[in-house]
Order: structure tokens, then sequence, then C-alpha cells
């Protein structure tokens, strides 16, 4: 790859959109795509649109359509590429850079690359006298597969994943249910745990494995529901015991002036230091009433138990049930 310092501007030239380019990367959020064209029609388009020498877009698809949306001129360079695969991957280690993309979807722009990885291959191999390649066919599985052309080793050094993690990509693409797939799609799943649920449905009928699937994955959502209810006890457990010991020492404290004096006396407090306690003491002090104020106007009001202790006072039944 390399900058021919050739330059064009959209009034001069028109652009070539190729799907397979144009697709290789996951798509922006919706949110993305609003920043991107609000910076655009406040800014304009300040970096070129990268072409190729046919003039196809390798990187700046989303700025050159949205240029077009608001009749915005833009400019493009044009770099030079060996083939679309160097021009691919050249887009991808250009974008990572820019977005942080998961390894699920780094796997799935791997598996884009995989039919010019293979072609590549063999042309190498037939080059280099025989193609071995159709001899020994590439096994995803985790075991080490010995092949002429490690194909799951070149797909996972072209996105920059594990060659196990590209292997566990390749069999849940190979053999995964959908719906497996969609989860991972909408971030619901770990490449992990969707190979993992992938082995455990193949032994099924086929016409089983997508309701298995379903039920499977309802199951892990229930599990991280619980998982993350958990966690929320334990983090009030903790807060609850935290105002528990601040309130424990600060009973133990009885601020009389003999006391105080102890105090400053047997730790040698300097005056500077005791100008910070000054300080630290009123702070707490702010903090403690705003316990007291948050309790007195927020949670007793609406404690129900505050209201069925009145109702009784008053001879009254509480209410549970309110229409």
């Amino acid at each position: 790859m390399k900058n021919t310092g050739i330059t064009y501007t959209s009034a001069e030239r028109s652009p070539v959109i190729l799907p397979e380019m144009a697709e290789l990367l996951p798509p922006l959020s919706a949110e993305q795509i609003d920043a991107l064209e609000a910076d655009l029609v406040k800014n304009g388009c300040y970096a070129p649109i990268i072409v190729n020498e046919d003039m196809v877009i390798i990187d700046g698809h989303n700025r050159q359509a949205l240029c077009e949306k608001h009749d915005l001129p833009y400019t493009m360079a044009v770099f030079s590429f060996e083939d679309l695969l160097e021009a691919k991957q050249w887009a991808l280690d250009t974008q990572k850079g820019r977005r942080n993309l998961e390894k699920w979807e780094l796997g799935k722009i791997a598996l884009k690359l995989k039919p010019e990885i293979e072609a590549k291959a063999r042309a190498n191999q037939s080059a280099a006298g025989g193609d071995k390649f159709s001899e020994k066919p590439l096994s995803a599985t985790l075991p080490e597969a010995v092949s002429a052309v490690d194909t799951r080793k070149e797909l996972a050094e072209a996105v920059g994943l594990g060659e196990r993690t590209m292997g566990k990509v390749m069999q849940i693409d190979e053999n995964a249910p959908d719906a497996i797939k969609e989860a991972l799609d909408k971030k619901e799943l770990s490449i992990n745990k969707g190979y993992d649920l992938t082995r455990q449905l193949q032994d099924l009928p086929e016409d089983q494995r997508e309701q298995a699937a379903a039920e499977a994955l309802e199951y892990e959502k229930a599990k991280k529901e619980l998982k993350k209810q958990d966690a929320e006890i334990d983090r009030k457990g903790k807060i609850a015991a935290l105002f528990c010991k601040a309130y424990e020492k600060a009973v133990l404290l009885t601020p009389s002036e003999e006391n105080i004096r102890c105090w400053t006396d047997g730790t040698r407090m300097t005056p500077e230091e005791m100008r910070d306690t000054v300080k630290e003491s009123r702070e707490i002090a702010q903090v403690f009433a705003a316990i007291a104020d948050i309790i007195e106007q927020k949670i007793l009001p609406a404690d129900w138990r505050c209201v069925d202790a009145g109702n009784e006072e008053n001879g009254t039944q509480p209410d549970r049930n309110p229409a």
C-alpha cells in the first residue's frame, strides 16, 4: 500500500461504492451517525475519503454518504494497493484504532476475508509446486490440525484475534443456531459461552436446535440477572455496613474540652494539623446533617411502617391496595 499523492475533489470525480468494501465493518450506531453528521454539517469534510486507483472507496463510506446527503464537497486521496485483500486489511487496521470492535465483530470480519485468504494461499502454493491445500482440509476445531495452509491462523492474524478464539468463531459460524448468533450480535453472549452452547446443541436433531437454543439463552439470561441481583445485594450490604461502622465509632466520642485536649496532646497535633481537623470535623458534621435530612424528609414520610403506625394511632386500618 502507498499513497500515490493524487487527489480529486467530488466535483472532479465520482467514487465507486463496492458492497463488499462498504459492508466489511459493522455499521455505525444511530448515535455515532448522528454525531458524525453534525460534525460534517458544522465543520465540513476535513479528512479525505480514501479510494484506490479504480476510484473504489476503501475508507470513508459513511462520510461520503453524508456529504452526498447534504451536498457537501469532499476530497478523495488515491492509495495504491496490491489487491482488494490488502485494501480490506488496511481499512480494518485503520478503523480498529477508531472503533471499539469486540472479538465477535472482529471474527465476523475475518470470515469475510476467508475466501480471498484461501484463494491467495492456493495461488502461492501452486506457484510453489502443488496444491496441498485441497488434500488436507482445514479443521476449525480447537485441537491443532496439521495443514499445509492454516487458514484459521491467517484469519486470526488478519484481525488481531488469538488463533483459538478464531477457531471458536468459525465453529459458531458453521454450526450455531441463528438464536446464538443473534445473541452474540447483540452482545448478550461471550464467544466462549456461544461456543459452549453450540457444542452442547450440535448433537440434537437439526429441527430441535433453534428451540433448544432459545431455551438455553433464556436460562443464561436468568443466570445473568440473578448474578446482577446478588451483586446489587452485596453492594447494598457493604454500604449499610459502612454506615453502621461510622455511627458505631461516632457514638463512642464525647466531645468535651478535656477529651479533645487529650486527643490533640496525645497525638502531638501541630497547629496546621489542628486547623485541618477543624475543617474536616465541620465537613463530617455536614455529612451527618445530610443523613438526618434525607431520613427525615425523604425516607420517613414514604416508609409504609410509619404510615401503619399513624393509622394504628388513629384507629384506622392501613390500605395496602389503593385503587
